[in-house]
C-alpha cells in the first residue's frame, strides 16, 4: 500500500478480526475463503483467464455469485491453436486437430486470485488451469507444459527456482502499423533518447506512470524487486523475487498485463516486442535458474565447500546442447530473431561464462548457496510459460545425461559468428527434432506448437515490407 495511505474498509465490517486469508490480497485456499474475499471487497465481476501459446490472456467474464455458485467453465481447444494474427496451422508434420474438438474444462487456482486494480467496478482475476472433460491435463497448454517439466523435477527428487527479468519499450501510441514505433515524450517535454542505462533520470522521467506500475502490482500482490532504465530510449526492466516456476510465469503473464494497462493510462504504449525500434536495443527475458535438493534444502549447484558440482556443469553442458533446439520458444516471432544480431547486446551462440554479459548463459557473481545459471537468450516477446519450461527442460536434460559443457568464456564473444538458427523455419525444424526436448515437453505440444509457428511464418510472408519498396521497387 502506499505510503501514507490508509486501507478503507466498508463501514458495515467495522474493526471485527478477520482471517488472514481475507485480509490478504491473495492466497485463498478453497470456496469458502473465496467467498469472504468477494464479498470483503464487494467483487461485482471476475475474470476467469489462462494463457494462451502467445501468452494472451483467454477466458471468461462472468459475476462473482456466478463464480461462487459451482457453475461448470468451459471453453473450446482452438483458442490454443490459433496463431498470433487468429488464424489456424494446416494438418500435417505430426498435427493434426482432435477428432473430439469439444469443450476444455476451466479449473480455477484459488491460490492466484487477486483484485484488477485498473477496473473502474470491483473486478476480480484469477488464473485457470485447462482439463479435459474426463480430468487429464490438456497437454498442448503452456501453464500444463511448465507443470509436466517442474513435475519431471520433483520425480528426480529436485525443485527449479527461477527470477525472470523482463524488460520493455514504452513507445508513442501509433494505431498505423504502417509507421515505425517512436519513444515517448517524458515529463521533460523532449522525446526520450537511448544510451540511459541505470539512469535514475532516465526513470523519472515516466514518474507517474512507474507510481502506477507500482500500485496496480501492489494491489494485485506482485512483488517488484527493482525497476531500471535500460540502454533502448524508453527502454525499462523490471526484476522479480526469485521462487517458484509456475508462480513466476504467473506473475509474469499478469505483470504484462499491468504494464500495459498502466501505460495505457498515460496514452502511451508498453510493447513487450522483441525489436519494436530499428537501430535500438531489443527486449529480453532473461531467466535466473538454480535448482534444490528436495530433501536437504541445498543448492545441487554447490557442493559443501562451496565449489561448483557435476550437477553445475552438466546444467550449463544441457543448455549448450539444447537450447538452439529449443529456440522457437524463446524467440517465437520472425521479429524475435531481429534481436538476436551481432554487437546487439544480446547472445549469437551458446558460450557461457562467469559474469560474462556477452555470453548466452550468464553465471552471476554469487556465494555458494545462490549460484544460478542466467539464460540471456529468451526474448520479452516469449510466453513466459513456455521460455521457463524449456529453458527447465535444456538444463534438466543436460543433467539427466550428464552433458559437459565447453570451457568458460572470459572475453567478448557475442560478436562473433552466430551459431543460433537465423530464423523462425530453422529453428521449429530443429525443434521437432529434438527427441529428449519432446519427452520433456511433451509430443502433443510440441507439435501443435511448431504448426502454429509454420503458420505464423506463412502470414508473415504474405506482408510486403519497407525493405522491400525501398530497394526493389526501381532497381530490379
Amino acid at each position: 500500500m502506499p505510503a501514507g495511505k490508509k486501507e478503507v474498509r466498508p463501514a458495515s465490517r467495522g474493526r471485527a478480526r478477520l482471517p488472514a486469508f481475507v485480509k490478504n490480497l491473495r492466497g485463498v485456499k478453497n470456496w469458502k475463503e473465496v467467498s469472504a474475499w468477494l464479498e470483503w471487497r464487494g467483487i461485482e465481476d471476475i475474470e476467469c483467464i489462462t494463457p494462451d501459446q502467445a501468452g494472451v490472456a483467454r477466458g471468461k467474464m462472468m459475476p462473482s455469485k456466478k463464480f461462487t455458485s459451482n457453475t461448470s467453465l468451459a471453453l473450446p481447444s482452438a483458442p490454443f491453436m490459433m496463431t498470433i494474427s487468429g488464424d489456424y496451422p494446416e494438418d500435417g508434420n505430426g498435427f493434426s486437430y482432435p477428432e473430439d474438438d469439444g469443450d476444455l474444462k476451466l479449473v480455477p487456482d484459488l491460490s492466484t486470485l487477486s483484485v484488477v486494480p485498473w477496473e473502474e467496478d470491483p473486478t476480480a482475476q484469477v488464473i485457470c488451469d485447462l482439463v479435459h472433460q474426463d480430468g487429464r491435463n490438456v497437454e498442448f497448454t503452456p501453464r500444463n507444459v511448465l507443470r509436466r517439466v517442474v513435475a519431471a523435477y520433483e520425480k528426480r527428487g529436485l525443485k527449479p527456482v527461477v527470477a525472470p527479468e523482463i524488460e520493455f519499450y514504452l513507445v508513442r501510441k501509433n494505431p498505423d502499423p504502417d509507421y515505425p514505433l517512436v519513444p515517448p515524450v517524458g515529463r521533460s517535454g523532449r522525446p526520450i533518447g537511448g544510451g540511459a542505462g541505470y539512469s535514475i533520470a532516465g526513470v523519472n522521467e515516466f514518474d507517474e506512470l512507474i507510481d502506477d506500475i507500482y500500485h496496480f502490482s501492489e494491489a494485485q500482490g506482485l512483488e517488484i524487486d527493482t525497476l531500471i532504465h535500460e540502454e533502448g530510449a524508453g527502454q525499462l526492466e523490471i526484476n522479480l523475487r526469485h521462487g517458484d516456476p509456475v508462480e513466476l510465469a504467473d506473475q509474469v503473464f499478469l505483470f504484462k498485463r499491468t504494464i500495459r494497462e498502466a501505460a495505457l493510462k498515460h496514452e502511451t504504449y508498453a510493447t513487450f516486442m522483441a525489436k519494436p525500434i530499428q537501430g535500438q536495443p531489443g527486449s529480453a527475458m532473461h531467466i535466473h535458474q538454480s535448482v534444490i535438493d528436495k530433501k536437504t534444502g541445498r543448492n545441487v549447484f554447490a557442493a559443501e565447500d562451496g565449489s561448483e558440482t557435476e550437477a553445475f556443469f552438466n546444467f550449463i553442458g544441457g543448455m549448450q546442447k539444447h537450447v538452439p533446439n529449443a529456440l522457437v520458444m524463446f524467440a517465437p516471432y520472425v521479429n524475435s530473431y531481429r534481436r538476436l544480431t551481432q554487437a546487439a547486446s544480446a547472445p549469437v551462440n551458446t558460450k557461457w561464462g562467469y559474469d560474462n554479459r556477452t555470453t548466452a548463459f550468464r553465471v552471476p557473481r554469487s556465494d555458494p548457496s545462490g549460484r544460478r545459471v542466467e539464460n540471456r537468450i529468451p526474448s520479452s516477446d516469449a510466453n513466459p510459460y513456455l521460455a521457463l519450461a524449456a529453458s527447465l527442460a535444456c538444463g534438466l536434460a543436460g543433467m539427466i545425461h550428464k552433458l559437459k559443457p565447453d570451457a568458460p568464456a572470459d572475453t567478448t564473444v557475442n560478436e562473433d559468428k552466430i551459431d543460433l538458427p537465423r530464423g523462425l523455419l530453422e529453428a521449429v525444424d530443429l525443434f521437432e527434432g529434438d527427441e529428449v526436448l519432446k519427452e520433456l515437453l511433451g509430443a502433443v505440444f510440441v507439435s501443435t506448437y511448431a504448426a502454429i509457428k509454420r503458420a505464423e511464418f506463412e502470414t508473415f510472408m504474405e506482408v510486403i515490407s519497407p525493405w522491400e519498396r525501398e530497394y526493389l521497387l526501381l532497381n530490379v
